[in-house]
C-alpha cells in the first residue's frame, strides 16, 4: 500500500461501514480542540487544511470537528473524504466552502497536504499488518510537521482511544472514557486502535497497562463516594505512582482522558 506508484486520481482504501451519529467523535474533537501541540500546529500553519477521512453515511461529524476547530484557529479548512461517491454526493448539502467540503478520497488523501488528519474507525475492518501501510501512506501525505490521529470509538461515543502519530511514528495513546457510565477501564480494550487490539493479552504492553489501570481503579473505590472524577483523578495517580508514564495535566484527566507515550504500551 505504501510502496506502490498511485495513478493520478488513484483512490486506496475500502469503503467502511458508514455507521456515525452526531456526537460519536466529541472525545477526539474535544482534545484536538484542547490539546497544545495540536493547537501550535494549526496556529503556524501557513494553510490549515484538516482532513476527516472516512466520515460515514452521514457528514454530522466532519461538521462538529470544524465547530471544534474553528475555536482554535478561525479560518480553518475541514475536507470529510469518503471513498463512497453516494455518501459524498449527500454531504455536499453540508459543504461550506472553503471551510468545510467533501470530496471522493481513501489513504491517498485525495492529493491534499493536511496538518492534520483524523481517521476514525477507519481501520478497523483491516488485518493488524495493514496499519503500518496506511500510517505510511498517510503520513507521506500529510505536510511536514503535521498530525495523524486514528481511533476507534464505539457506536455512542462513550469509550474512544486513539493513536496520534508523525513523521517519526506513532506518539502517543489516549483513553477517553465516558465516567458515569464507566464499569472498570479495561472495557475500553475493545475499541483500542487496530494496531492494539488484538494485543491485551498477557505477556503484551497494553495488557499490563489496562491491568495495571483496572487495580488501581479498584483501589481507588474508597473516593467514589466523592463522586466518580475524584475516583478517576486518584486511579491516575495512583497509576503514575506505580511507573506509568502518564502524560498531560489534571485538567484533562478530569474529563476522562489519558495519555501514555507509545512505547509504553506497543506491541512487543
Amino acid at each position: 500500500m505504501a510502496g506502490r506508484p498511485l495513478k493520478p486520481g488513484a483512490l486506496v482504501g475500502a469503503p467502511t461501514r458508514g455507521t456515525t451519529n452526531p456526537n460519536r467523535l466529541r472525545r477526539v474533537d474535544r482534545w484536538l480542540a484542547g490539546d497544545p501541540a495540536v493547537a501550535a500546529l494549526l496556529r503556524r500553519a501557513p494553510d490549515p487544511l484538516v482532513v476527516d477521512l472516512g466520515y460515514g453515511a452521514s457528514p454530522v461529524t466532519t461538521v462538529e470537528l470544524a465547530r471544534w476547530l474553528r475555536s482554535v484557529r478561525p479560518d480553518v479548512r475541514v475536507l470529510g473524504l469518503e471513498l463512497d461517491p453516494v455518501r459524498v454526493t449527500f454531504a455536499q448539502r453540508a459543504a461550506d466552502p472553503p471551510r468545510l467540503e467533501f470530496r471522493r478520497g481513501g489513504f491517498e488523501l485525495a492529493g491534499t497536504r493536511p496538518v492534520l488528519v483524523r481517521a476514525f474507525n477507519v481501520l478497523r475492518q483491516y488485518a493488524e499488518d495493514e496499519v503500518a501501510d496506511a500510517w505510511s501512506l498517510m503520513l507521506s501525505r500529510i505536510a511536514p510537521g503535521g498530525l495523524l490521529v486514528e481511533g476507534t470509538c464505539d457506536e455512542i461515543g462513550r469509550l474512544s482511544t486513539w493513536v496520534t502519530v508523525n513523521a517519526s511514528g506513532p506518539v502517543s495513546l489516549t483513553l477517553s472514557l465516558r465516567l458515569d457510565a464507566l464499569d472498570q477501564p479495561s472495557t475500553v480494550a475493545e475499541r483500542l486502535p487496530k494496531i492494539l487490539i488484538h494485543r491485551n493479552v498477557p505477556g503484551e504492553r497494553v495488557h499490563a497497562f489496562l491491568s495495571t489501570l483496572d487495580a488501581c481503579w479498584a483501589a481507588a473505590a474508597p473516593l467514589r463516594s466523592f463522586g466518580v472524577r475524584a475516583r478517576w483523578l486518584e486511579t491516575v495517580r495512583m497509576l503514575a505512582a506505580r511507573g506509568w508514564p502518564v502524560l498531560g495535566r489534571p485538567a484533562r484527566w478530569r474529563l476522562g482522558e489519558l495519555t501514555v507515550p507509545w512505547d509504553s504500551v506497543a506491541p512487543v
